[in-house]
């Protein structure tokens, strides 16, 4: 099977109608990686959830494992460009051919699923692919972000050395419920027996019942706050640097990424990192500092120098798009911003551009394509932003947005490309396709 084939097959499994909280998935799930051999079982695995910063928590973990000169598997989601981006092996992407050879492998174990718990969806297999990917390569550990919620996620099937929480906010309401509190008692049914649950959840309420949980079924909680304290240091030469400082030794870091909320999950990472015990993954605080000297996580405050600078952050609920606002903030101190928006149908447009009104800023929102979903009209998103006393325009085409922004902005703006993830891959990708290596220099007319 060709890549191709393989992505034709994958996109006819997305069905939106069904509920993710229906528990016969994870039996789906569990009859379907049994049919593959478990891969799942052959490596040691580090299970990441939470609302905002999982994917950047995963990210880093992985990346520090890498530096100790382990082959380290990491499964996030949602790819930026390319459904190979959800099985990497030290930062690389599954090939296209291996991915369609891998799909083909599958599809007997897919049809003998079908007849027994019904056809695995489009995420379950593309899960299942990075974990049988992660086994046919022999990876020494593999880094597993959690879909949605937890209690129901399909990656909730693994057996990790440690488990985190990042935290928890208003996302997924439809699937997970429409209270913070609900959400915690989704995500904290990734606490599992004897592991320990890294978390840095800061609501109260939303705390309590996930250290409820871990105190029923008997995982040790470990509370970032109380656990690890972050310094920022001056003199990053290339992003931001920071100093952690745990009870067991003393981190001093710089990476290549904007934000200071990257401050808390380079934290959180690396807790989870000392929690989980096996001696076969051990590691140095050099280990952690070039770890994080190597990071990349696209579409993440990924800034390119150009004339004006364009920042890329994917934020499609309240809690990132607050994170963003505060980052824009806080790197750019009295600098006018001009964002490129489309925001899904499924997600709280009104809350999510609340949190940008306090930033002076003009609005270009747009629209995306993507295969069983549905932009918010641009047209409703300028009348909300116009009803706040915000200058915005609609266009439909992204890439013509993304012009119209650059014009509109002044010498001393920053653009920002937000919202809805396919937005950000898209215009990512346009942008690395038809820019390149102008941009990252800084030679943008």
């Amino acid at each position: 099977m060709t890549f191709e084939e393989a992505s034709t097959y994958l996109l006819g499994t997305i069905n939106e109608s069904v509920s993710r909280r229906e528990p016969a998935r994870l039996d789906r799930m569990r009859r379907f990686l049994h049919e593959l051999g478990d891969p799942q079982d052959a490596y040691p695995t580090y299970h990441v959830g939470g609302t905002s910063g999982k994917g950047s928590t995963a990210t880093m973990i992985a990346a520090v494992l890498t530096a100790t000169g382990k082959r380290i598997g990491l499964h996030t989601k949602p790819h930026i460009s390319s459904m190979t981006e959800r099985a990497r092996i030290d930062g690389v992407p599954v090939s296209a051919d291996a991915f369609g050879a891998l799909i083909d492998e599958m599809m007997p174990a897919i049809e003998r699923t079908r007849l027994l718990e019904g056809r695995p969806s489009y995420y379950e297999t593309l899960l299942a692919l990075s974990l049988l990917h992660f086994a046919r390569e022999r990876v020494d550990a593999a880094v597993i972000e959690v879909g949605v919620g937890g209690k129901l996620d399909g990656t909730n099937v693994i057996r990790p050395i440690v488990s985190v929480i990042t935290n928890v906010g208003l996302d997924h309401t439809e699937i997970l419920g429409p209270t913070v509190e609900a959400i915690a008692a989704d995500k904290a049914g990734i606490a599992k027996p004897g592991i320990p649950l890294i978390s840095d959840v800061g609501h109260p309420g939303a705390r309590s019942i996930i250290e409820e949980r871990c105190r029923e079924v008997g995982a040790p909680f470990v509370a970032v706050s109380e656990h690890a304290s972050v310094e920022p240091l001056p003199g990053g030469r290339f992003g931001q640097a920071m100093r952690v400082t745990t009870e067991r030794a003393t981190y001093n870091l710089e990476m290549p990424v904007l934000g200071s909320f990257q401050r808390r999950n380079a934290a959180t990472a690396i807790l989870a990192l000392e929690r989980a015990v096996p001696p076969a993954l051990a590691f140095t605080p050099d280990d952690v500092a070039a770890g994080f000297a190597r990071l990349v996580i696209p579409g993440r405050m990924e800034l390119f120098a150009a004339h004006p600078p364009v920042v890329f952050d994917i934020a499609h609920n309240p809690d990132k798009a607050a994170g963003l606002a505060d980052a824009l903030r806080e790197e750019f101190p009295g600098r006018r911003f001009t964002f490129v928006v489309a925001i899904g149908e499924s997600k709280d447009a009104p809350a999510v551009l609340e949190r940008w009104f306090s930033l002076p800023a003009g609005y270009v929102f747009t629209s995306f394509d993507a295969v069983g979903r549905n932009a918010v009209r641009p047209q409703r998103l300028a009348g909300i932003a116009q009803a706040h006393g915000f200058h915005a325009r609609a266009v439909a085409d992204p890439v013509e947005a993304l012009s119209i922004a650059r014009r509109m902005a002044g010498p001393d703006d920053v653009v920002v490309v937000s919202g809805s993830t396919f937005l950000v891959a898209t215009l990512r990708d346009w942008w690395l396709t038809n820019v390149g290596e102008l941009a990252r220099q800084g030679s943008l007319p």
